[in-house]
């Protein structure tokens, strides 16, 4: 298994508790693997686990808060600006404690007409997010979400990320490229991996507009991996798809991009 792709937990493996999802993921070659909510389980549970799977954590998000009720974050929400900082420090506590080096910041869905003073909530939350995380040696991401499977969420172009992250101005902040989000809401992926190349910290690969395996897509895979080879991009790459079977079964598609996936 190529030792640049991290298996994305939360969808992957989901044929096993999210508790044996870690030696699962051993048991089917990878090395790495990130996460989105751990927060269901405690801290050092967690933490035995990983380490007896022998699989590193690279990445979790900050909590959504109520889901259920429409939230997806709260980096962005006016008003809640103490609960995102609760939820923050959170994250902070899981990502030292389990070892992930990353934590993708979620700016939450607002309403239309909350959007200016939304971006100005979501700086005002980054500084304090991006200071915190500096001193445990922790980038934070923000990652444009599709229109269409999170209607009204705050950032879903890549543009709106590099805007707020060079206003933003901290040096551990970084643009997560999800190849599935940026091709629905704007195409042109080449472009946008060069002209964003210097703020990347983490790409995420499926297949489009399925969200499978990414080898049977709309977006050619082999050119995407030659593209991010091309700009120097030699970061992780997280498999966060849903696969079209059982997990293990989908995975052959790995060998066939082994070359481009070593570099």
């Amino acid at each position: 298994m190529s030792n640049r792709l991290t298996a994305n937990v939360s969808f992957l493996f989901e044929e096993f508790p999210f508790i044996d999802r870690f030696d699962a993921a051993y048991a089917a070659g990878f090395g790495l693997v990130e996460c989105h909510f751990p927060y269901g389980m405690p801290v050092d549970v967690l933490k035995g686990r990983l380490e007896k799977a022998a699989v590193r954590l690279t990445g979790i998000n900050t909590s959504p808060g109520d889901a259920g009720a429409g939230e997806w974050g709260l980096g962005g929400v006016p008003g809640r600006q103490r609960d995102f900082i609760a939820h923050f420090d959170e994250a902070l506590r899981y990502a030292c404690r389990l070892g992930s080096n990353t934590i993708h910041v979620m700016a939450g869905v607002v309403e239309s007409s909350e959007r200016p003073a939304a971006r100005e909530t979501l700086l005002e939350n980054l500084k304090y997010a991006a200071a915190r995380a500096r001193d445990e040696g922790i980038t934070l991401l923000l990652e444009p979400l599709n229109k269409r499977d999170r209607p009204g969420y705050l950032l879903s172009t890549t543009d709106e990320v590099a805007e707020i992250i060079a206003s933003a101005g901290a040096r551990n902040l970084a643009l997560l490229f999800d190849i599935y989000h940026v091709q629905i809401m704007e195409g042109d992926l080449t472009t946008r991996l060069e002209r964003y190349r210097d703020i990347i910290g983490h790409v995420q690969i499926s297949a489009v507009p399925d969200r499978g395996e990414p080898d049977c897509s709309e977006v050619a895979l082999g050119h995407i991996l030659g593209t991010l080879d091309a700009i120097g991009y030699s970061g992780l790459i997280g498999l966060e798809y849903r696969p079209r079977g059982s997990t293990t079964a989908g995975l052959g598609w790995i060998e066939g991009f082994a070359s481009a996936l070593r570099k």
